[in-house]
């Protein structure tokens, strides 16, 4: 098999794989720590070790007769593979727009080296069954070394299928176990990260749910029996509805904060929030209370000081972010509704949420504190948080801002001690906050380097019981 065009084909198909698998798989995608993507995992593992055997064989041996055919049958089962891939990828997640093109080209390319290839296999078929040692220079290193990679990276996927079996989500119902009734709730924002839980957890238990979804093929990803909108405008004023959830905004860690992007990320919150009220104005029976989204940043940039509800804020972009997203749902006051503006803190959880960025990292040992380490985060287990909501709708003492963070923050550093130990792995990768600061500003400034140590006073004050008050038992629950 000398065809040096064949042997670029195959150096191509090398490259665009390993980008799929660093770039998106790991880097992205997260995929090794998603329950919902443990099917995937196992076809990529699956995959990978025939691709290892493929690479060794065609990089070190000619083979005949039946050898041959058996690599031929290695051929059509990846194409098999890689057809039960694309229909289990859109079963289970949405694909951006840059692993769908790789996609395309890795099976364009894939046909390409089977045009090149096959001709030569089915002349060693006809052979006697046999084995030749051969060598093609650099080629075969390639290959070997690919071989490797795509072995180790297989081995992991099947690994991670293996783990996200025991980590698929709890069953929501009894997360909201507080709400009386059978009651009717919207929720805006109700693909995402926290909306998707508290719909699986408001359905399974029984009540209504309306469901505000801009993109409806996001919606997939949501268990019925629910109800879904793409706009507002499409609920008559007769609609009955006890609770407003309102969860909706543009993601404020996914890209520098340039003008555009702050822009964009006031206007999704407020706008959406503005809606909100001009539907409370509209309906014949308002909701009897609103919860809107907001978040710890309100309180701006502190060092050690606890932060309850009563406390003042520090002038920064997430203050005037959250202060702007608050005011804008106190307006829905004016029609008697109870309005609850909850400060979130950091979520943690696998299928979503800033946690998801460091499960690679810390998986490889490459983890460690930002910065010095010292500043402070505010937490809340996902599920905690959800029942937090169904509390807040359900108290009716409860009005204005409340903190939905764990009682007991923890440092940076420590964040990282326990996150490293739950993983098994080191944590002495130091970033410096010169570095953080140099490649994303304000968003590391206000995120990485910066926090707030926040306390649940109104939480806990109102009788809320935290599932999870230490960072360890949310671990131990998540991971």
């Amino acid at each position: 098999m000398t065809s040096t065009l064949l042997w670029i084909l195959i150096g191509i198909q090398i490259a665009m794989g390993a980008f799929d698998t660093f770039y998106h798989h790991e880097m992205t995608e997260r995929l090794a720590w998603r329950p919902s993507q443990r099917h995937e995992l196992k076809l990529h593992g699956v995959r990978n070790i025939l691709y290892a055997l493929l690479f060794l064989t065609l990089g070190w041996l000619e083979v005949h007769g039946l050898l041959a055919i058996i690599v031929i049958a290695v051929l059509v089962a990846e194409v098999v593979i890689t057809l039960m891939d694309f229909v289990e990828e859109d079963l289970s997640r949405k694909l951006p727009a840059s692993e769908r093109i790789n996609h395309t080209l890795l099976a364009l390319n894939y046909g390409a080296i089977l045009v090149l290839l096959m001709p030569v296999l089915i002349g060693w078929a006809g052979h006697a069954t046999g084995v030749k040692l051969v060598s093609y220079g650099y080629w075969s290193i390639l290959a070997a070394a690919a071989a490797i990679g795509v072995t180790l990276f297989g081995l992991r996927d099947l690994a991670a299928a293996r783990r996200l079996a025991r980590l698929g989500d709890a069953p929501a119902t009894g997360l909201v176990e507080a709400l009386a009734g059978r009651q009717t709730v919207l929720v805006t924002g109700a693909t995402g990260f926290i909306g998707s839980r508290l719909v699986s957890a408001l359905a399974s238990a029984g009540h209504q749910v309306i469901a505000l979804v801009r993109n409806p093929a996001k919606a997939e990803a949501l268990h019925p029996p629910i109800t879904l909108v793409t706009s507002l405008d499409q609920l008559p004023a007769d609609a009955k509805i006890d609770a407003l959830v309102n969860l909706a905004g543009e993601p404020i860690g996914n890209g520098l904060w340039t003008e555009a992007k702050r822009r964009k990320i006031v206007e999704s919150r407020v706008g959406m929030t503005d809606d909100i009220v001009r539907l409370i104005a509209r309906l014949e029976q308002p909701p009897a209370v609103l919860v809107n989204g907001s978040a710890i940043g309100w309180y701006g940039l502190w060092q050690d000081q606890p932060l309850t509800e009563s406390a003042k804020a520090h002038a920064c972009f997430s203050h005037e972010l959250c202060d702007a997203w608050e005011s804008a749902a106190k307006r829905a006051t004016e029609y008697a509704v109870r309005v609850i503006c909850l400060r979130i803190g950091l979520v943690v959880g696998t299928e979503g949420g800033f946690l998801t960025r460091l499960l690679t990292p810390f998986e490889f040992g490459l983890g460690g504190p930002m910065g010095s380490g010292k500043q402070w985060m505010s937490w809340i287990e996902r599920d905690d948080l959800i029942r937090l909501i169904a509390h807040a709708i359900a108290r009716k003492e409860i009005s204005g801002p409340i903190n939905a963070t764990a009682p007991i923050p923890v440092t940076n550093g420590k964040f990282s001690e326990e996150l490293a130990r739950r993983l098994g792995r080191p944590a002495v990768f130091r970033i410096p906050a010169a570095l953080l600061h140099g490649l994303a500003g304000d968003l590391a400034d206000e995120l990485l380097l910066g926090g707030q140590r926040v306390i649940p006073n109104k939480a806990l004050s109102s009788g809320f019981v935290f599932r999870h008050e230490t960072l360890r038992s949310a671990f131990e629950a998540v991971l």
